[in-house]
């Protein structure tokens, strides 16, 4: 695809402050496979291992199963937070110690709380894989760590997107996807210009290589917008079905081009972060990391590769 000129930048073209960088608009593709997962709102238990230890839960690590492919769910309460293979809900227990990694969790708390074993996790899509590891318990086993905090599941926990764990007892906290306490980020005022988040590169067994933001969220381009003068034309319902991607500093992003990576100033008093000066979006209809529900929409919305290029064929 060429650079588009607009005929006419009316209310719905939003123009560049200033880039006069060259930029590129040429496309190459993929395929789109949807993926969903129920979220459901988190619900704090009852004392510190929460009000029983679950019936029927097989404690101790002799049971432990592993995490598989970890995956990024956004909660509307939690923020995003670490599933495993099964979208099961994983937390990190405040009384451990992630330097040296430490697991104080054992006894009649490992029946609540199931270790989750070490050996077969697989970082989640926009995670840094370093941050996976293992720590060897009192019994010998090995139970997976993300950022050196050991890693567990709720016995109270039975469905994908449960967060029932969630501040029981004061302790406990589903985990970030950079090991930390998954907390809901506070809204950045209106027309907030400072950079956030960040920007890294997944992998999709259809679109190849793609950008994906901090949360893992599939980030795309809109064809209608233009590179060259920069412009984003979408606007009113469009943007909030298509939310923009805040600004990133470059420090925060991994693996992108470099040239035309700038911020766009939209008359609405967003900023928009801008790949190869490309305006880029992420989509509602994804509702957690790895989903590419967005691409093709409308024969118009594509994911974007690292070089800030269309991905678009199959």
């Amino acid at each position: 695809m060429g650079i588009k000129r607009g005929t006419t930048l009316a209310a719905v073209a939003v123009v560049v402050a200033l880039t006069a960088t060259a930029c590129g608009g040429d496309d190459t593709a993929g395929n789109a496979k949807p993926a969903g997962a129920a979220s459901v709102a988190p619900a704090a238990g009852a004392g510190e291992y929460g009000s029983d230890y679950g019936a029927g839960s097989a404690g101790g690590a002799a049971d432990a199963k592993g995490a598989g492919q970890l995956a990024v769910s956004q909660n509307e309460q939690i923020g995003a937070l670490l599933t495993d293979s099964a979208g099961l809900t994983l937390y990190r227990f405040d009384k451990d110690t992630a330097k040296p990694p430490k697991s104080n969790c054992d006894g009649d708390c490992a029946k609540a709380w199931p270790a989750v074993a070490a050996g077969d996790a697989t970082a989640a899509a926009g995670m840094d894989a370093a941050l996976l590891g293992e720590v060897v318990r009192t019994d010998g086993s090995k139970q997976l760590t993300v950022a050196g905090w050991p890693v567990y599941r709720y016995a109270k926990d039975t469905k994908a997107g449960e967060t029932n764990g969630q501040g029981v007892g004061g302790t406990w906290f589903a985990l970030a996807p950079d090991g930390k306490k998954a907390a809901k980020a506070a809204a950045a005022p209106a027309g907030a210009g400072q950079a956030t988040g960040a920007l890294t590169v997944a992998k999709d067994p259809k679109l190849g290589e793609h950008i994906v933001d901090g949360n893992g969220m599939t980030v795309y381009r809109f064809k209608k917008d233009t590179a060259w003068p920069m412009a984003s034309n979408c606007t009113g319902d469009c943007v909030a079905k298509w939310p923009v991607v805040p600004p990133v500093d470059k420090a925060n992003a991994k693996g992108i081009v470099e040239k035309g990576y700038s911020v766009l100033d939209r008359p609405d008093g967003k900023k928009q972060q801008a790949i190869d000066c490309w305006p880029v979006y992420t989509f509602t209809g994804d509702k957690k990391a790895g989903d590419i529900n967005g691409q093709g929409v409308g024969g118009t919305w594509y994911a974007v590769s690292p070089d800030g290029k269309l991905i678009t064929t199959s």
